[in-house]
């Protein structure tokens, strides 16, 4: 069945290598952008797709050379749905929002960042979901926030 106009899909496969994450964050804002998204919204999508990236290359990966990050973006219904799939066996607790003043006066560590942006950006996302190649979150952006 062949997708319509208003339904696109980018697959991307990334070495688990920091940097690559770069490619999926510009494809991710220019299928946006091609889709009317605004500019603050492009930003946002920018951060969750390298933040969940990361996230999969450290975390997820283990940041094994040899395992890869798979991008998965899907423009359809007004919105832009991420799957970000890595090799490893999903989060096996979600850190509580961490706590910016006393991390910054060293009382604890600075973890829990990346989660954090990405509950507060996305519109919805699951964590732990399974798949055919390991772990993935699955991540909507709306054009129109919240």
């Amino acid at each position: 069945m062949a997708k319509t106009l208003n339904e696109r899909m980018v697959k991307i496969i990334l070495p688990n290598i920091l940097g690559y994450e770069r490619i999926a964050m510009a494809s991710s804002a220019s299928l946006a952008k091609m889709f009317g998204f605004s500019s603050e919204r492009i930003e946002d999508l920018k951060t969750i797709v390298a933040e969940a990236a990361i996230n999969a290359m450290q975390h997820g990966n283990q940041g094994r050379t040899d395992s890869e990050v798979t991008v998965t973006i899907l423009f359809k219904d007004d919105a832009i749905q991420v799957a970000v799939t890595d090799q490893g066996d999903g989060i096996a607790e979600i850190l509580p929002k961490p706590d910016i003043e006393r991390i910054m006066n060293n009382q604890d560590p600075p973890v829990g960042f990346g989660v954090f942006l990405i509950q507060e950006l996305a519109d919805e996302v699951e964590f732990n979901q399974d798949s055919d190649s390991g772990h993935c979150v699955n991540i909507v952006v709306k054009k129109d926030p919240h």
